[in-house]
């Protein structure tokens, strides 16, 4: 039996990451300026910045962040090298505070294309945006109900939310090199949003509970006043980014848009994702079979 789908967050790891330096100083401001999305898991919360997670904050009261974003000298190297003097001479910043720009910077610099593109969505668009459609949620992970693949978790990019309608819905992103789209028979992103689309039809009520928890907490916060969701999209939107206009006349249109394997499935398609309207993809039907 699958673990329920949650997003708590107790009050003493509020209570605890408000007093702390790095969120007085840095973290918070950079949320509200859409710098850095701030997104709540269970009793832990994920700090992404330009498509990698920043630091974490959990039930320790501590943040964490993975080494190669940390790896900063306390002293900064002029033109990015250094002697073996200057090494023996030198140490690692002993608090992420002494340099939050250096991590952020570094943290940006080793995002994959997929993960920068995803972050172009949530930097712009987020639940702090004032927008009608917002990015609730990034990398939503449940725990797999079909673990055939190997795959003990079904993680889906993007969870939107509709602030009029108070509709959720889930978005997968793939850049346009994504090999998992192309297949002369059924890609294997096919099976994947399928796989998240039965997801959402067993989970539908937990989903919609753990997201008024979720948005409850960002309210209080933030001082936001954002509605609490009452149902879930069934099905999920195919966000492909990334491609020029010969791309898109030519392979994505024989290979996605004409292609049998893609009827009744959602594809939003756009070249460039920093331009994308988050009203159009949500208003896009499903592919209907060419006549």
């Amino acid at each position: 039996m699958s673990k329920e789908f949650n997003r708590n967050l107790d009050n003493s790891i509020i209570d605890e990451l408000q007093k702390s330096d790095l969120w007085i100083n840095h973290l918070k401001s950079d949320c509200k300026n859409q710098e850095v999305f701030f997104a709540i898991r269970n009793n832990e919360i994920g700090f992404y910045r330009k498509g990698g997670r920043l630091f974490g904050y959990d039930e320790t009261n501590a943040f964490n962040t993975h080494f190669k974003y940390a790896s900063v000298m306390e002293k900064a190297v002029e033109d990015n090298y250094l002697t073996e003097t200057e090494l023996s001479n030198s140490k690692l910043i002993s608090k992420f505070s002494d340099n939050y720009k250096q991590i952020k910077d570094n943290c940006e610099r080793y995002s994959g294309d997929e993960a920068k593109g995803v972050s172009e969505i949530y930097r712009k668009n987020s639940y702090l945006s004032g927008k009608k459609i917002v990015v609730l949620d990034i990398e939503v992970s449940f725990e797999a109900l079909d673990r055939t693949d190997g795959k003990t978790q079904d993680r889906i990019d993007i969870l939107l939310f509709d602030t009029e309608s108070r509709k959720l819905k889930f978005v997968e992103a793939k850049h346009f090199s994504n090999s998992e789209i192309w297949s002369r028979k059924t890609p294997k992103v096919i099976k994947q949003i399928e796989k998240y689309e039965k997801q959402i039809k067993v989970k539908k009520t937990e989903i919609i509970k753990a997201y008024t928890k979720y948005i409850d907490i960002i309210n209080s916060i933030f001082a936001t006043k954002l509605p609490l969701p009452v149902n879930v999209e069934d099905k999920v939107t195919l966000l492909i980014f990334d491609f020029d206009r010969n791309q898109q006349n030519g392979r994505l249109k024989e290979l996605i848009k004409e292609k049998t394997a893609y009827n009744g499935h959602i594809v939003y398609d756009i070249g460039d994702v920093t331009g994308i309207n988050l009203e159009n993809l949500w208003k896009e039907k499903p592919i209907i079979p060419c006549k």
